[in-house]
């Protein structure tokens, strides 16, 4: 009788070696996407903590400097361009009121009666986009000033979030005064331009003061877009925003 070799069966629910080498790399792989997740919500915990920490220091004191400058130093560095700072702080007391109202007309209008979301606004803004029409933001000054304060100007999902966790927050610690004196100071106007007294002074020559109803306007209609706007190319929005004012009685 011929001998014939016999090769035992793999066992059952046994998995070939390249098979079961695979399944590894894909648990390994998994665990790693784990850890690493971790990381990034410790990292983001923390910075919301410190963020909300600093709200509370900005109540009174004055920020150094915004993550959006710091933003735009780094992007001259990169770029190889000089770049210096125009930032005058003014108290809030000291700006005049229909200066602060231009900025309030132009950017939000009802400022002074929500907390920090307008609801409204925000319904009427996902409706156009919903029926075809120039998408357009609708976040308030509050979401703007933690943009400015410790974002930037990156149109990034996870920022949006951020701006949005921490307007409560700011609304409560800051309050509506102390919110648009840190807005008025701390925004861009401009190449290099960050608050309104430095902005009256390189757009109009004057203080922040000595601007007029008009001026004021002018400068309320830079902020969409502060880097291509100049109150020349935008006398059409100046003209809309004193019609807001008006009609409010402004």
């Amino acid at each position: 009788m011929t001998d014939v070799m016999h090769i035992p069966e793999a066992a059952e629910g046994a998995r070939p070696a390249s098979d079961a080498g695979v399944v590894e790399k894909r648990k390994r792989i998994r665990r790693i996407a784990a850890r690493a997740g971790k990381i990034a919500f410790k990292v983001l915990a923390g910075y919301y903590a410190v963020c909300l920490a600093l709200l509370v220091v900005y109540r009174f004191a004055t920020p150094p400097m915004t993550t959006v400058q710091l933003q735009r130093r780094l992007e001259a560095a990169v770029t190889g361009k000089e770049y210096s700072i125009e930032r005058n702080v003014v108290a809030g007391e000291r700006i005049p009121r229909h200066v602060a109202r231009a900025v309030v007309a132009a950017e939000d209008g009802d400022f002074w009666n929500h907390w920090g979301f307008d609801l409204d606004e925000m319904r009427a803004a996902s409706l156009e986009a919903f029926d075809g029409g120039m998408p357009r933001g609708a976040s308030t000054i509050t979401q703007q000033l933690m943009k400015n304060l410790f974002g930037t100007t990156n149109q990034n999902p996870l920022r949006k979030l951020l701006d949005m966790a921490l307007t409560p927050p700011a609304e409560l610690i800051l309050g509506k005064d102390r919110i648009l004196e840190l807005y008025l100071n701390n925004v861009e106007w401009g190449p290099g331009v960050f608050g309104i007294d430095a902005a009256a002074r390189h757009h109009y020559q004057t203080t922040v003061r000595g601007l007029s109803r008009s001026q004021a306007a002018g400068l309320a209609a830079l902020l969409p877009n502060p880097l291509r706007r100049t109150p020349r190319n935008t006398p059409n929005y100046r003209a809309e925003i004193l019609r807001r004012m008006n009609h409010r009685g402004w």
